[in-house]
């Protein structure tokens, strides 16, 4: 009886998982149609007030979860407050490349750099981590890599979008992955290390003569301070999600929220799919399949030993 309560409740956790993970990445897909919503604005304004509507609620969430010791105990640990300073910046890059592309209709260049994205985390952890790649991620690196090739040479020069947004966001993921915090805290110290750059730029924005406060559009303010809400809470859905979760369920999932910005700059916003962009994503496709094939051999194996 005792083994299927507890069965039970093995197969509750599994579903609440999905439900968070897929609630996290289809809000991390819808990302760009929300940031249409601030195009008015520069993206570096954008990313200011990010940095600075993030720190609040993601403070306000901790502070009403009763996890201001979790944030403390950080600032305790210099080699943690190390860590996260990196990590801090490698999401600041990211997140200006990202606002920039959506501004510019490079929508189809975000979807690609996020399909990239576990490609590159695999090279990221040959090189820096020293760690051994299967046969099948040995082919699908060595696809993407042509695949990044032929674009380059066809469409006469690299992705760089593309390729900014997946190698900053897998160093982000490795100096998370190394550094011994938990997610929410984690993206309160980062926020909160970059809030005195923010804060002088907007600081700085105004004495240019320049609305960096936006306060002659209140819509667009309450959007601009939704940044924060829209930071905070699909990283709360996949904290829990990644409790419930195999990292093989999350590591398909990722796959979603490229997969809602290809359709939404295709079918959505008009944005041209040549044939040399196509055959680049076709291409990924191919090495994103033979690399899901492999982690799924690879996590059987590891369950049934």
């Amino acid at each position: 009886m005792s083994q299927q309560v507890s069965q039970a409740e093995a197969n509750a956790e599994f579903r609440q998982g999905l439900l968070y993970g897929l609630a996290a990445y289809s809000m991390w897909g819808f990302l760009p149609a929300y940031y249409k919503l601030t195009d008015s604005i520069a993206p570096d304004i954008i990313v200011s007030h990010r940095i600075m509507w993030s720190v609040f609620f993601v403070g306000l969430f901790l502070y009403l979860r009763g996890r201001w010791q979790e944030v403390r105990d950080v600032f305790r640990q210099p080699a943690v407050l190390k860590g996260l300073t990196a990590s801090a910046l490698f999401i600041a890059v990211n997140w200006l490349v990202f606002v920039w592309a959506i501004e510019q209709e490079r929508v189809l260049d975000v979807s690609l750099g996020y399909f990239i994205n576990p490609l590159v985390s695999i090279l990221v952890g040959l090189v820096v981590l020293r760690e051994r790649l299967s046969r099948g991620q040995g082919v699908a690196v060595a696809i993407a890599a042509i695949a990044v090739l032929i674009q380059a040479i066809l469409a006469g020069g690299l992705p760089w979008i593309s390729l900014v947004l997946a190698f900053s966001f897998a160093g982000y993921g490795y100096v998370r992955k190394v550094t011994p915090v938990n997610a929410t805290p984690g993206m309160f110290v980062e926020t909160l290390l970059l809030l005195p750059l923010a804060i002088g730029y907007v600081l700085l924005s105004l004495s240019w003569g320049k609305d960096a406060l936006v306060l002659n559009d209140i819509p667009v303010l309450i959007t601009l301070a939704g940044t924060g809400i829209v930071t905070a809470l699909p990283l709360t859905c996949f904290s829990a999600a990644a409790r419930r979760l195999p990292l093989f369920m999350l590591g398909l999932m990722q796959y979603l929220a490229p997969s809602m910005h290809f359709l939404m700059a295709v079918y959505v916003w008009n944005e041209p799919l040549d044939q040399e962009k196509l055959l680049t994503f076709a291409m990924i496709w191919v090495a994103l399949g033979i690399f899901s094939f492999d982690s799924w051999n690879r996590y059987r194996s590891a369950a049934s030993s």
